[in-house]
């Protein structure tokens, strides 16, 4: 039956010309942006994921600048520690040269003091961005170390930042300053020595500003208090470990032929009566927490420098000894900035490949397929065409009718 009030041909046609035009406005928007998942309602699941993912690329260009900057500061932190070493080894040459006694001790010491400036000024310099990891005086707490931003760890609990904790180092000259007198904290006083013993035994956990000293006087005849301020970070091993080196340079200086070192329970230190006389062990003081004193001004960890005279044959003795255990401080310093400027340099190397595979990874599941799409598109054009032919026959048909009525 014809009509020309409903024609069926023609609204199959429209509707079905609409659906090409629908399909065709899509795909000229796929090669346009060049995703095939432009927005949530393309995949709601695919975008959802692609979103996850895109938010992490900008989170690791973040962790890469981080890490460049803290590259940089450790790099810096470094050269210093080696240029150091190299300067104390110069020192020790000096302090060598000493050790005879028909050379002009006053010239060579005028070099060391002059070797001794420079170091000072080269530690001084040794930041980067107000930040200088060859200091480490201060006594407030978590203030030894510096983490740098390496990572983020996504799991099924949420999303983690990861540091890189870099250990500061101290190669300055400065002197310590003892806090409060405290009573006595583990110590043992007026020891009458025989061959050896124990010369004291500190306790109790040592926290930045905390005083240890060993008083000068009595039978050993030390002319000078040994002194150390605990720094942050500091064991009962470290800190004996300190006044050990202090004690033996100060023994040394007095022409005292006593060893001092550490001994087998952590914070002892003992003696080694090297002479056939008898000796008296000075009293050993801990200004400590336990005490509840923690206000000493910490020294430099080269601040026995300033301590080098090689005027005479116990200074220029005890100045030899003294360089060593500083070259080794420095090394180890140079060494721990090196192993983490090695670690910071594999981490950022892993965030830039982990960068561009997820970059990848969302290209995988957004971007367009352009072969096909272009495909595509040549068949919608060809389509559309027919669609417009197909729907002019259509509203042509009711022309017919005419023909009945002539």
């Amino acid at each position: 039956m014809s009509s020309i009030l409903t024609n069926n041909g023609a609204m199959v046609a429209l509707q079905a010309l609409k659906s090409i035009n629908s399909n065709l406005g899509k795909t000229q928007e796929i090669i346009s942006t060049g995703k095939a998942v432009g927005s949530a309602k393309d995949n709601s699941a695919v975008w959802a994921i692609s979103k996850v993912m895109e938010s992490d690329v900008q989170g690791f260009k973040a962790i890469r600048s981080s890490l460049s900057l803290g590259e940089s500061t450790v790099s810096v932190a470094r050269q210093a520690s080696e240029t150091v070493t190299d300067l104390l080894t110069q020192m020790k040459d000096k302090i060598v040269a000493s050790q005879e006694s028909n050379v002009d001790r006053d010239k060579i010491q005028l070099d060391i003091d002059a070797l001794r400036g420079q170091i000072e000024s080269v530690v001084g310099a040794a930041q980067f961005n107000g930040l200088n990891l060859l200091n480490n005086a201060d006594t407030a707490e978590n203030t030894g170390s510096v983490d740098i931003l390496s990572s983020l760890d996504r799991s099924g609990a949420g999303v983690a930042a990861s540091n890189i904790s870099v250990g500061k180092q101290d190669l300055g000259t400065g002197a310590a300053t003892g806090g409060t007198t405290a009573t006595t904290v583990g110590g043992n006083a007026a020891v009458a020595a025989a061959a050896s013993g124990a010369a004291a035994t500190f306790t109790g956990t040592p926290e930045a500003g905390g005083t240890y000293e060993f008083s000068s006087g009595g039978g050993l005849g030390l002319t000078a208090d040994v002194t150390y301020v605990a720094r942050e970070g500091d064991t009962l091993a470290s800190v004996s470990e300190e006044m050990v080196t202090r004690l033996n340079f100060q023994a040394a200086s007095d022409g005292i032929d006593v060893t001092f070192a550490q001994g087998t329970t952590a914070g002892e230190i003992t003696f080694t009566n090297n002479t056939d006389a008898a000796i008296t062990v000075a009293t050993a003081e801990a200004a400590q927490s336990a005490a509840g004193i923690t206000d000493g001004a910490i020294g430099g960890g080269l601040e026995y420098l300033s301590k080098i005279s090689v005027g005479s044959d116990e200074g220029a003795e005890a100045a030899l000894g003294l360089v060593e255990g500083l070259i080794q401080t420095s090394i180890d310093a140079a060494a721990s900035f090196g192993s983490v400027q090695g670690r910071i340099e594999t981490q950022s190397d892993f965030v830039s490949k982990i960068t561009d595979a997820l970059k990848s990874g969302i290209g995988t599941l957004v971007d367009a397929n352009m072969e096909e799409a272009s495909a595509r598109l040549q068949a919608l054009q060809v389509q559309q065409q027919l669609g417009v032919q197909s729907l002019s026959i259509a509203n042509q048909a009711p022309q017919s009718i005419l023909s009945l009525f002539r």
